[in-house]
């Protein structure tokens, strides 16, 4: 969508000339105003109650100045029909150029800031980091994204895994605690971007070497946590690796190391523990009310192909987040109804009912989730480590 003339800067300028007309033309202009639909546009965010003309959604937007692109999103669909205390929900569309793992790129969004962009993304975008906050609006300057990748490295013996947002190899290794001499090799250059799933060989210059620094890996201690659903898991602390100071005996034959045998080895760094958080919460049926906003909810997630363990969880984290109440409001923000979208408005792109009907509430909620974190468990476990959703 873009103006045809500039909405916002024009409306005193266009009410001025009405004011005009109004003086000259009193009777008509108090039916050209009487005629006027007043309804509340949301134009990204820019939220205004206005007098539109015209029976469609393209009509009342085109009456405010507005024209829509075919990437643009607007609900109602720019075809619906349009009257008095409709809500019209508008997001323009535009180039944006982000890095992503070090990847630069251009998307066509119609998000405004990082945090939209990222949730865009759908589970790609879950933990990733970015160079600027989530409440940052997209602007000329590209965002750095780095997503959550498991990158695996085999040395001194060892296979160790690691869950990171690091950009490139290098990174890894220090944030790992991996410590490279002169003379080691990688498998992959140090500078390569660190990919999800990669495997990465040390192999250590042992040529002449007597004392040498190797790893000590780490062990992965496994914590069960009776709040977080049956099959989630998450890494509450990264494992960090240690280093050992390893003297050995070194024998050659014709200037070729043919045996090393260790001397002394002495622990200059302890290792940290990984730290694995697995759920074991019983997501049994829930007991739901017939015909209340939990058994409309049951229903539509049913729909999804969403059984009663899944059902299980919504019901937890819908009732943390507003007790089920469709006229929920936070006193701190824009969050509002059974799902607290923030702003409640987006919810007007399911329907323009969106304040006071469950079931459009609840649609969007469950499109949010689904989009975001693939089941209301996995919704209901990032709740519960993390406090929101």
């Amino acid at each position: 969508m873009r103006y045809a003339r500039p909405w916002l800067a024009s409306r005193p300028a266009r009410w001025l000339v009405r004011g005009a007309v109004v003086g000259v033309l009193a009777g008509v202009s108090g039916m050209y105003v009487a005629n006027a639909s007043m309804i509340t546009i949301d134009y990204n965010g820019d939220v205004r109650t206005v007098g539109v003309y015209g029976g469609t959604v393209a009509e009342a937007l085109a009456s405010q100045n507005l024209e829509l692109e075919p990437d643009d999103v607007v609900q109602p669909a720019a075809t619906s029909g349009v009257g008095p205390g409709s809500t019209l929900v508008v997001r323009t569309s535009r180039d944006v150029t982000i890095e992503l793992d070090g990847q630069v790129m251009t998307l066509r969004t119609t998000a405004g800031t990082v945090g939209e962009l990222l949730a865009a993304l759908g589970p790609r975008g879950d933990g990733a980091l970015a160079t600027a906050s989530r409440t940052t609006r997209l602007d000329r300057d590209p965002v750095r994204f780095s997503t959550v990748k498991k990158v695996n490295i085999a040395v001194d013996g060892s296979v160790l895994e690691f869950s990171t947002t690091r950009s490139t190899v290098r990174s890894v290794f220090d944030e790992a605690g991996i410590a490279l001499a002169d003379g080691d090799i990688t498998s992959v250059p140090l500078d390569a971007a660190a990919v999800d799933g990669m495997i990465v060989m040390v192999s250590r210059d042992a040529s002449s070497s007597r004392t040498v620094t190797e790893v000590v890996p780490f062990e992965t201690e496994t914590v069960e946590d009776p709040s977080l659903p049956e099959g989630y898991e998450s890494i509450r602390t990264a494992g960090v690796a240690g280093e050992a100071t390893v003297k050995y005996e070194v024998k050659t034959v014709a200037g070729a190391v043919v045996e090393r045998t260790v001397v002394e080895r002495k622990v200059t760094r302890k290792p940290v523990n990984e730290v694995l958080v697995v759920g074991t919460m019983d997501v049994a049926t829930a007991p739901v009310d017939p015909g209340s906003a939990r058994a409309l909810a049951q229903a539509m997630a049913a729909e999804r192909g969403w059984g009663a363990d899944e059902f299980s969880c919504l019901d937890q984290l819908w009732q943390k987040e507003s007790g089920w109440r469709w006229n929920a409001a936070n006193p701190t923000s824009e969050a509002y109804g059974i799902a607290q979208a923030n702003p409640g408005s987006k919810m007007a792109t399911v329907g323009s009912d969106w304040l006071t009907n469950p079931a459009t509430q609840i649609e969007w909620g469950l499109g949010y989730i689904s989009g975001r974190y693939g089941t209301p468990c996995g919704a209901w476990a990032h709740s519960v480590e993390i406090g929101w959703y």
